[in-house]
């Protein structure tokens, strides 16, 4: 029979770490000797606060695995043991393991008795700073994975990682603001705590206040609702660096956009340095108040594209570096050419394919990197997407509703997305004019050819236009 604590066992000493002793045991039967070695007993529990228990995870595809097979039983059996409704949160352990049985605790313990001989980027910048949900001042730790070292740089992003390395490097002087943006998933929060990490390490007594556009309008509305607006501005204010990922989910938030204005002001004007990062170039947040839009432009505006085949190949064996995966660089190749969509993706078929190897005891081969991709990235090369479709991407990519796009409104903005979405259209179905203008609004033929063409000039000469094409196409997997 299982045996089962209470909270009220804790004063005799029982801890976490004998409870998670006994999870292990209920859970071993169920699983191999291999795959209990090398997932389960290499995680670590940290924290039991207030119904969470957090544990770590010395690797992202051992975090990846437990997430998808075991965290539910895991649950479940905390829950047994500590007579508590229990909450799981899986983390990676800060901290780089050597290839040895060292655990999370021993690796931090280490890395404290030696802080003098490590390398000031190995351990967590403690000193960093974010606004928690009371208006206070919280300690933030940027990923100790997102360096500049580990930011693998080519064509597409060449610009973005020079101006943030920059910015690291001068505060306020060079590029304030500076303003990345691109499509999800291909570098930007990375850039975001690279910039954190090595401003702490060249200005230790610098402050940095990194927080997402969504977390500072939750912060903004509670401040007000709880008479603190005060306390709020202070603690965004007081630091030397501010860093604001995802600004565009304030477009349309008119109190918010007020409140990241006047911040805005204030830190440009007394030289403190601004970053910010967003989905599209500020030309193109149509629902932002045209005065946060112009502050935003200028600075340097630098944008993040989908990477080139090579580049993919290098940021996987990078990774794979990372994580202590043995990947061949002809295997990378493979899979930076079969996985679609942007960099996380590609990540994740890493943790899947290490995974994979990992269960089955066996080397990373490109057979089993085909069955990998076969089994979770294969797409039908005879389906092919239907002008709604197309439509439905361009008119969530430029926050513009279907009816406006196929309707018959000349402002800018919607006449720029209509004309867009025929182009995409066109380029890849391939449909007549005719049957194209049928469907935005029965426009005739001449009309639909002059909003092909007008955008095919374009991009000839507007770097903008043209990643945000291909961001739309690449949803699609399929290429121009």
């Amino acid at each position: 029979m299982i045996k089962q604590y209470s909270l009220d066992d804790q004063a005799n000493s029982i801890t976490l770490e004998s409870i998670w002793k006994d999870v292990i045991d209920a859970i071993s039967d169920d699983l191999s000797a291999a795959v209990l070695d090398r997932f389960i007993k290499t995680l670590k529990p940290v924290k039991y606060e207030k119904g969470l228990v957090e544990i770590e995870a010395p690797g992202a595809f051992v975090q990846e695995w437990v997430k998808d097979k075991y965290a539910d039983k895991i649950r479940e059996l905390l829950s047994l043991f500590l007579d508590d409704s229990i909450q799981l949160s899986i983390t990676l352990c800060n901290m780089p393991l050597k290839k040895s049985n060292t655990n999370c605790a021993e690796a931090v313990s280490i890395n404290t008795v030696n802080r003098e001989a490590s390398n000031p980027l190995d351990s967590p910048q403690k000193v960093v700073t974010s606004i928690a949900s009371n208006n206070a001042i919280e300690k933030f730790t940027p990923n100790n994975k997102y360096r500049f070292d580990t930011f693998i740089v080519g064509q597409s992003n060449r610009l973005a990682f020079a101006g943030a390395k920059s910015v690291a490097g001068e505060p306020g002087k060079k590029y304030n603001p500076l303003f990345i943006y691109g499509p999800s998933g291909l570098g930007k929060t990375h850039l975001l705590h690279s910039i954190a990490q090595e401003a702490r390490l060249r200005y230790p007594k610098l402050t940095v206040n990194y927080v997402s556009a969504q977390q500072f309008a939750e912060e903004f509305v509670h401040a007000l609702q709880n008479n603190k607006i005060e306390q709020f501005r202070k603690a965004q204010r007081n630091i030397g660096i501010w860093l604001v990922d995802d600004i565009q989910f304030i477009a349309g938030k008119d109190k918010t956009q007020e409140e990241i204005f006047h911040t805005f002001n204030y830190m440009h004007s007394i030289g403190k340095q601004v970053v910010l990062c967003s989905d599209r170039p500020p030309r193109e947040l149509f629902l932002m108040d045209e005065r946060l839009r112009s502050r935003f432009e200028a600075g340097l505006v630098a944008d993040i594209s989908p990477p080139d085949t090579e580049t993919r190949c290098a940021i996987l064996l990078s990774k794979a570096k990372q994580e202590g995966v043995d990947l061949e660089p002809a295997i990378a190749m493979f899979l930076a050419e079969r996985v679609p969509g942007n960099i996380r993706i590609l990540e994740g078929a890493l943790i899947k394919l290490a995974a994979q190897a990992s269960l089955e005891n066996s080397k990373i081969s490109i057979e089993l990197a085909k069955h990998v991709t076969d089994s979770y990235y294969h797409t039908s090369s005879k389906s092919r997407p239907s002008t709604q479709q197309i439509t439905e991407l361009v008119s969530k990519h430029y926050n513009i509703p279907i009816d406006a796009i196929r309707g018959g409104s000349r402002k800018a903005p919607i006449a720029h997305a209509r004309h867009v979405a025929i182009y995409i259209t066109r380029q890849i179905t391939g449909d007549s004019w005719k049957h194209i203008g049928s469907y935005f609004s029965n426009r005739d033929h001449t009309s639909i050819m002059h909003a092909y063409q007008k955008i095919s000039d374009m991009i000839v000469h507007d770097q903008c236009l043209r990643t945000d094409i291909n961001s739309i196409i690449r949803d699609f997997q399929l290429e121009v």
